[in-house]
């Protein structure tokens, strides 16, 4: 592990060490929030973020 990360974001430049992290990273940007919740319908960038949520319900 040498702590490179060789992914950046282009709108903030952000590193990342995987390209996954970077896409995922990029929906902070896009605003996109591909997890809903499917009792109330509200959506989340993040999977964590919904499973949270979920156990509010």
């Amino acid at each position: 592990h040498t702590g490179e990360k060789p992914y950046k974001c282009c709108r903030c430049g952000r590193g990342f060490s995987g390209s996954s992290n970077l896409i995922q990273h990029s929906r902070i940007h896009s605003r996109e929030r591909p997890h809903r919740c499917s009792r109330c319908g509200e959506s989340f960038c993040f999977q964590p973020r919904l499973l949270r949520h979920q156990k509010h319900h």
